[in-house]
């Protein structure tokens, strides 16, 4: 049972150890020999004793929280890359407070308040849609913050992103060499710069290989939207051969309506490839061409640059941008026989 009562004064006496040393062992990173340590620890077990993180927060200034903002968990990507961060900042000695953000514009305020309330040290946007204002907030409050997987047009904030462009550009190549040339684009959020990088990248390398776009819908990054989209892009007769997603989320509901609504085959009647790569690509119902964001690269950039600001709020903000992987599957290539 914890004891609200116990102190860190009892923990050092029963231990033999000054005060000091106690703080040390419940300090994330503080130097501490192991015999103190396991004497600290042992003393603490037996009088119920926990350290007040907050109480903590309030005397030294530092909550040692994060706070993720994330806007929806349905796209594949963002349960894998908030585990990753959580773990990542756990071995830092920082833990994770998840903020969810409804996907609109219009609830910056609330999410603003809490973030606040919390004191937390630093943030990382996952969120789409409010990423500037939010941001811009933030910054006025003196509160670091990096933009994962996104970025934008501003020299204060950080950003880690996958080469958005060039993976774009991956796939118009690797379509193109396929031999295809009706070939349609299914766009993500139009304000996201995922969205815009990836399609100006898929054009440009459309048109390095003499094509052009024959088709183009909207997805809105939405399973449900996406559905609509790829029933207006397939149901007529001047279907393209070969469709990009912009993301898997949003592919793996084209590929349920071509296959399930249509009644055409997958990548005999049209070849299909996304961005992300997320888990769910690789199951055999999918086997998604897709492009492979370095999602374990991400994470060590993000963490790393935004503990850097942490530390020196003058640090420059860093713009990274990693290079990802075409990760080619069965959804563009037949399979070979036998």
């Amino acid at each position: 049972m914890g004891n609200d009562h116990v102190t860190s004064l009892q923990v050092a006496r029963r231990a033999g150890v000054s005060q000091s040393a106690v703080s040390r062992v419940f300090t994330p990173g503080a130097s501490v020999s192991g015999k103190t340590r396991e004497k600290v620890l042992a003393a603490a077990e037996e009088l119920g004793y926990r350290p007040n993180v907050l109480a903590r927060a309030m005397i030294t200034g530092k909550s040692r929280i994060i706070g993720l903002v994330v806007a929806y968990l349905e796209n594949q990507f963002y349960p894998e890359a908030v585990e990753r961060l959580s773990v990542a900042l756990q071995q830092k000695g920082y833990h994770v407070l998840v903020f969810m953000a409804s996907p609109t514009k219009g609830d910056v305020q609330d999410v603003m308040r809490e973030i606040l309330d919390y004191q937390v040290d630093g943030i990382i946007l996952a969120s789409v849609s409010m990423s500037s204002v939010l941001a811009r907030r933030c910054h006025e409050h003196g509160i670091p913050v990096l933009l994962f997987n996104r970025a934008q047009d501003d020299d204060r904030m950080s950003s880690v992103t996958t080469d958005n462009y060039q993976g774009g550009r991956a796939i118009a190549a690797h379509i193109a060499s396929l031999g295809h040339t009706r070939i349609g684009y299914i766009a993500g959020l139009e304000e996201a710069s995922t969205q815009r990088d990836r399609e100006r990248g898929f054009r440009e390398g459309l048109e390095e290989a003499g094509l052009s776009l024959a088709a183009r819908e909207l997805g809105n990054f939405e399973y449900a939207r996406a559905r609509v989209a790829a029933l207006e892009m397939f149901a007529g007769p001047a279907r393209p051969e070969a469709v990009f997603v912009c993301n898997d989320h949003m592919a793996f509901a084209v590929m349920d309506v071509i296959r399930s609504k249509l009644g055409l085959r997958i990548p005999e009647d049209v070849a299909v490839a996304a961005f992300d790569d997320t888990p769910i690509a690789a199951w055999p119902a999918y086997d998604l061409t897709s492009y492979r964001q370095p999602i374990n690269r991400m994470v060590a950039q993000t963490v790393d640059a935004l503990l850097q600001r942490i530390e020196d709020r003058d640090a420059p903000a860093r713009r990274v941008v990693l290079e990802g992987e075409l990760i080619i599957r069965g959804s563009t290539t037949p399979r070979q026989e036998g």
